[in-house]
C-alpha cells in the first residue's frame, strides 16, 4: 500500500470514486497546461517590461542631456560676454570725473574722461557690467552682448535724436554746466 498513490488509496478505502477520481486529473492536467503557458507568456511579459524600462532610461537619459548641453551653452555664452568686455574694454581713468549710472536700483559711480562721458551720452560707446566690475566698451560690442544677455548692459543709450522727438520738455533750455 506505500507505493500507491493518494488517489488509489482513497479508492480503495471508498472515500472517493472513479468520476470523481477523473475529475480531479483533468483539472490537474489543465492546471499544469495553464502553468505552462504562463511560463511562456511570462517571459513575453517580461521582454515587455525590460522595453519599457529600457524606454524610460532613454527617456530620462535625452532630459538629462538636453540640461546638461544647456548648462553648457549658458557657461559658453557667458565666456564669450566676458572675453568679448575684455578684448574691447577702454581703460579706466580714476583721475577723470564721476559718472553716475544705475544697476538694479542702485546707483553706481565710474570715473572716466569727459570724452569717454561724451561718448557715452552720444551713444557711440557703453557701460557693461563684468561680473562684479563696470567697464566702458563700443556701443556695437555692446549691442552683441546684449544680444547674448541682457542684463548685463547697464548704459546704452540709442541714437539722441529720438529721445528729441520723445521728450516733452524740449523746449526747456538746459544749462551747460549741470553735472550729476
Amino acid at each position: 500500500m506505500a507505493n500507491l498513490s493518494l488517489q488509489d488509496q482513497l479508492l480503495k478505502a471508498g472515500l472517493s470514486d472513479k468520476n470523481k477520481a477523473k475529475k480531479i486529473k483533468a483539472e490537474k492536467r489543465k492546471q499544469t497546461k495553464k502553468q505552462r503557458q504562463n511560463k511562456i507568456s511570462a517571459p513575453d511579459e517580461t521582454q515587455r517590461l525590460v522595453q519599457e524600462n529600457k524606454t524610460r532610461q532613454l527617456e530620462k537619459d535625452n532630459l538629462l542631456n538636453q540640461q546638461r548641453n544647456k548648462e553648457a551653452e549658458k557657461k559658453q555664452i557667458a565666456a564669450q560676454i566676458l572675453q568679448l568686455i575684455a578684448l574691447n574694454k577702454l581703460a579706466k581713468d580714476n583721475d577723470g570725473i564721476a559718472y553716475n549710472f544705475t544697476d538694479q536700483n542702485k546707483v553706481k559711480v565710474i570715473y572716466i574722461s569727459e570724452e569717454v562721458r561724451n561718448h557715452i551720452i552720444s551713444g557711440r560707446l557703453a557701460i557693461v557690467k563684468s561680473r562684479t566690475d563696470y567697464e566702458v566698451v563700443a556701443a556695437e560690442v555692446a549691442k552683441k552682448i546684449k544680444q547674448r544677455d541682457e542684463q548685463l548692459v547697464i548704459v546704452l543709450y540709442t541714437d539722441s535724436t529720438d529721445i528729441a522727438k520723445d521728450d516733452g520738455y524740449q523746449d526747456y533750455q538746459i544749462p551747460d554746466d549741470l553735472m550729476w
